[in-house]
C-alpha cells in the first residue's frame, strides 16, 4: 500500500511538470506529448513502446494500490468486527476520515480524464483531430469542467496529504515527535504543491492567458 502510493504519487508529480509545459507554448507543449509517445529509451527499446509499458506499469501499481486497500480493510473489519470508541482515535483528520470513499471518486473521476484526454472519447468541446495543446485548451474553455476538476483535485490533495504521511510512517520515518511534525509539513506540502501545480493551467486557459 505505501510503495505503490508513492509510486501513484511521483507519477502525480511528474504528470504536474509535464502541464505546466503548456506555458512554454504550443510548439513545446506539443513535442513533450509527442516524445512521451515515442523516443523515450529508443532505441534500448523499440519506437513507441514506452508509453504502452508505462501505462501497464502505473495500472499494475493502481490494482495493487486498489487490492491493497480492500485487503487492509477486510483485515481491520475481521479483526474488529464490532464498532468501538477507541476506533475514533485511529483517523483524527478529515482526509484520513475519507481515505476509501476518497479512492473511489480519485477512480470515477480518473477513468473520465482518460477518457477525454486519452482516449479522446469523452470530450466536452474539442475534437478529437486537434493537437494536445488546442486539445487541452478548447477542453478547459468550459467553466464548469475546470470547477469540477478542481473539486476533484481538492479530493486528490486530501488523499496525497493524508497517503504522503502514512505512506512514510508505514516505512518506519515516524520515529519521534520531530519526524511527525516534518513528515506532516512535508505531506502538506506537496499535497498544496500538487494543487496549485495542476490546477494554475486550467485556471490559465478559462481567463485567456494561454489560448
Amino acid at each position: 500500500m505505501a510503495v505503490t502510493g508513492l509510486v501513484l504519487i511521483g507519477f502525480l508529480l511528474m504528470h504536474m511538470y509535464g502541464n505546466l509545459k503548456m506555458f512554454l507554448g504550443e510548439h513545446s507543449f506539443d513535442f513533450y506529448a509527442e516524445w512521451l509517445k515515442g523516443d523515450i529509451l529508443y532505441p534500448l527499446i523499440p519506437h513507441g513502446w514506452f508509453i504502452w509499458l508505462f501505462r501497464a506499469f502505473m495500472l499494475a501499481a493502481i490494482a495493487l494500490h486498489m487490492y491493497s486497500a480492500v485487503t487492509l480493510w477486510a483485515r481491520a473489519k475481521a479483526a474488529n468486527p464490532q464498532a468501538y470508541a477507541a476506533k475514533k482515535q485511529l483517523a483524527q483528520t478529515y482526509s484520513a476520515r475519507t481515505m476509501r470513499w476518497g479512492g473511489v471518486i480519485l477512480a470515477g473521476f480518473l477513468v473520465f480524464h482518460l477518457l477525454q484526454f486519452t482516449v479522446k472519447a469523452t470530450l466536452v468541446k474539442g475534437t478529437a483531430d486537434l493537437t494536445p495543446y488546442k486539445l487541452v485548451v478548447a477542453e478547459f474553455n468550459v467553466w464548469w469542467l475546470v470547477l469540477a476538476y478542481g473539486l476533484w483535485l481538492v479530493a486528490v490533495c486530501m488523499h496525497v496529504r493524508h497517503g504522503v504521511w502514512s505512506a512514510f510512517t508505514t516505512l518506519g520515518a515516524n520515529t519521534s515527535p520531530k519526524a511527525r511534525a516534518v513528515l506532516n509539513g512535508c505531506a502538506w506540502v506537496v499535497a498544496i504543491l500538487l494543487y496549485i501545480g495542476f490546477m494554475i493551467m486550467p485556471v490559465a486557459v478559462l481567463t485567456g492567458v494561454l489560448h
